[in-house]
C-alpha cells in the first residue's frame, strides 16, 4: 500500500511540475522517424487549437525537427537500427515555447559539440548566415550522417543564444542537454 502511494505521489508531483513549467509532451525512448512526425503533428495540432500564429508555428516545427533529427543522429546511445535514444520535452510559457533535448554524449565527441555551440552562440547573424552557406557548399558529412547545419541552421532561425549544459554521466559519457527558445512575440505577423 505505501509503495503505491509513494508511486502515486511521484506522479502527481511530475505532473504539477510539468504544468507549472509549461509543458506539453516529454518523451523518453527511441526517437524514429515515425516518433518525429508523431510529435510534430501533435504540436502543430496543439498550437493550432491555441490560434498560433502560422509564423510562430512554422518556427517551432522547424526548430522540433531539427532538434529531434541532430538527436537522432548525434546521439551516443543507439538503439535498434541506429535509432538515437534521448529526452524530449517541448513546453509553452509566457509567449515563449520551449524545445528542450538531452542525450548521451561520449567524452571523446563533447569537445567539438562544445566548440561548434560556442562559435554559434558567439556569431551575430550575418556570420550564422555566412557560416550556413559555407557549409552547405564545403562541408563535410560526419560518420553519423550529419553536415553540421542543424545548430547553425537552429540559432538562425530563433534569434536566440542556444543554451546547453553537459552533466558527467560516468567516466566516458555526458548528459547532453539543449534548450531552444522560440519567442512567439518576436515572430508574430513575420
Amino acid at each position: 500500500m505505501n509503495l503505491t502511494f509513494n508511486f502515486i505521489k511521484s506522479i502527481s508531483n511530475i505532473y504539477n511540475e510539468m504544468i507549472e513549467n509549461g509543458f506539453s509532451l516529454v518523451y523518453f525512448g527511441e526517437f524514429s522517424h515515425d516518433i518525429t512526425k508523431m510529435f510534430t503533428s501533435m504540436t502543430e495540432a496543439d498550437m493550432e487549437k491555441n490560434s498560433e500564429e502560422r509564423s510562430v508555428q512554422r518556427k517551432v516545427y522547424h526548430v522540433m525537427v531539427e532538434t529531434l533529427q541532430n538527436m537522432n543522429k548525434h546521439s551516443d546511445e543507439l538503439k535498434g537500427s541506429n535509432i538515437g535514444n534521448g529526452l524530449f520535452i517541448i513546453g509553452h510559457k509566457n509567449d515563449t515555447y520551449y524545445v528542450i533535448t538531452s542525450n548521451k554524449v561520449a567524452r571523446e565527441h563533447k569537445d567539438n559539440l562544445e566548440k561548434a555551440l560556442i562559435t554559434v552562440n558567439n556569431a551575430s547573424e550575418e556570420e550564422l548566415k555566412s557560416m550556413y552557406k559555407k557549409q552547405i557548399r564545403e562541408g563535410s558529412i560526419s560518420s553519423k550522417g550529419g553536415a553540421g547545419l542543424g545548430l547553425i541552421d537552429i540559432a538562425r532561425k530563433t534569434g536566440e543564444a542556444l543554451n546547453y549544459q553537459f552533466l558527467p554521466l560516468d567516466e566516458e559519457n555526458y548528459f547532453f542537454i539543449l534548450e531552444v527558445e522560440i519567442n512567439a512575440k518576436k515572430f508574430a505577423k513575420d
